[in-house]
């Protein structure tokens, strides 16, 4: 039988990953994960790894295409795709659903760890996973390239030692805001990093064509108009990095020749564009506050990759330059998805504060051992910076007293400039310094 496309490592040993492999923030958590669960999902937007990542820790692999699942849907039995050796890659898995189930029996016969590596870039519907591998599968997600894995922060300053309360300190890395917004408009692609701008972003505008084309209609099957997509992306772009409502995101589809899409409409596109890891939300963080303060519940919406952001709205680097209020939500949005893999990287969460009181905080980390952090996100500038340490430190004053405990940290993420920690205590940290 070959219906598939194999490799095998021939040992079962080592890797069979391509020469070349930039590792990943993600690959301690692949290596607990397979020292812990028989199987592993790693999960997340097309083309920002996966694969790569996996074949890193795979002994063998099978890549899944329209083929394979001819073939399963002709009677092929599906055990036979699992068979080699282990870690197992079972590539872009969705495509050939038929193997959930028999992967996860297969997990229960062997009774061993690490027996497979599942790669995916649309989450199913839910009657694909309906058992869902509890005790059996751990899932793995996986973003773009952060500013360190790409090689563009220096790393000088440690994301946990500004929660363990560590001195704050980095040199001016070198790079102009224009810098920055370039490196916006890029993206965090592997396979874009080498890329001069211009094919960069060619590749994001190509890859949401392709998403509203194909990709969001095969998710689950629904028949979705490909221009009302880009119309919808569109919106989203404009409206980045707020807690906008899909009302708002409806009303703002309108062109000169068609009318807006409906409620409903947005919510099912927003719905497929989740499972498709292009859209995600920051959740709200909703402490105990001893004020009259009531914190709000709406999250923060953005596409899973500055890039997607420019691409939507066919912008240019020189084009933002001419509207920084924009480049601020832009950077606000290429930050939080740096801050999300470091936060990921050493088992915390990150939300959004917002409250009745009109105080707004751009970034909450919270810690395992139930410390947190609170974070402003600037392009930077002394006006800038002492606005937003005057909203974190108005959230401390507003905590004090509450079960929530003071923050371990108060930080200002700038563009550019040096690392360094004001009288008040707040921290100041570019995003091109910043590492886990």
């Amino acid at each position: 039988m070959d219906p598939v496309n194999i490799e095998h490592n021939g040992s079962g040993t080592s890797e069979i990953g391509p020469a070349g492999y930039l590792p990943r923030l993600v690959d301690e958590r692949m290596s607990v994960a397979l020292r812990t669960m028989p199987a592993v999902v790693v999960e997340g937007p097309r083309a920002c790894g996966k694969t790569w990542t996996g074949r890193h820790f795979a002994a063998s692999a099978v890549y899944l295409d329209e083929r394979v699942n001819a073939a399963l849907a002709a009677g092929i039995d599906p055990a036979s795709i699992l068979d080699g050796e282990t870690p197992r890659l079972l590539d872009e898995w969705q495509i050939a659903p038929a193997v959930w189930n028999t992967m996860r029996r297969a997990c229960d016969a062997r009774g061993l760890r690490g027996q497979f590596i599942l790669t995916g870039s649309a989450d199913p519907p839910d009657d694909i996973t309906r058992h869902s591998g509890a005790g059996r599968i751990m899932r793995v997600p996986m973003r773009t390239m952060s500013l360190f894995e790409s090689g563009e922060s220096s790393g000088d300053v440690s994301f946990q030692s500004l929660i363990d309360g560590e001195p704050c300190t980095a040199a001016d890395g070198g790079l102009s805001l224009g810098d920055v917004v370039a490196l916006a408009c890029r993206g965090g692609w592997p396979q874009q990093l080498a890329a001069d701008l211009p094919t960069a972003t060619g590749a994001a505008r190509a890859y949401l064509d392709e998403i509203s084309r194909t990709d969001v209609s095969r998710v689950d099957g629904a028949e979705r108009d490909p221009t009302r997509v880009r119309r919808l992306l569109a919106s989203i772009a404009r409206n980045v990095a707020t807690e906008v409502r899909h009302t708002v995101l409806a009303a703002d589809t309108a062109t000169a020749g068609e009318p807006p899409l409906e409620r409903r409409t947005v919510a099912s596109y927003l719905a497929a564009l989740g499972r498709l890891f292009v859209v995600e939300e920051i959740p709200a963080w909703r402490p105990h506050i001893a004020s009259r303060a009531q914190a709000r519940n709406s999250a923060k919406i953005h596409l899973v990759d500055p890039s997607l952001t420019v691409a939507a709205l066919r912008l240019t680097v020189d084009m933002l330059m001419r509207d920084l209020s924009f480049v601020g939500r832009l950077f606000e949005s290429m930050a939080l998805r740096d801050l999300q893999i470091y936060a990921a990287a050493i088992e915390c969460s990150l939300s959004h504060y917002r409250d009745s009181h009109h105080l707004e905080v751009d970034a909450i980390i919270e810690h395992p051992d139930g410390r947190w952090a609170a974070a402003e996100i600037k392009l930077g500038g002394s006006e800038a910076i002492d606005k937003g340490a005057e909203s974190l430190l108005r959230l401390r004053a507003r905590l004090k007293g509450g079960r929530t405990g003071a923050p371990a940290r108060l930080a200002v993420v700038t563009a550019t400039g040096f690392a360094y920690e004001r009288p008040d205590g707040v921290c100041v940290v570019p995003l091109t310094s910043l590492r886990p």
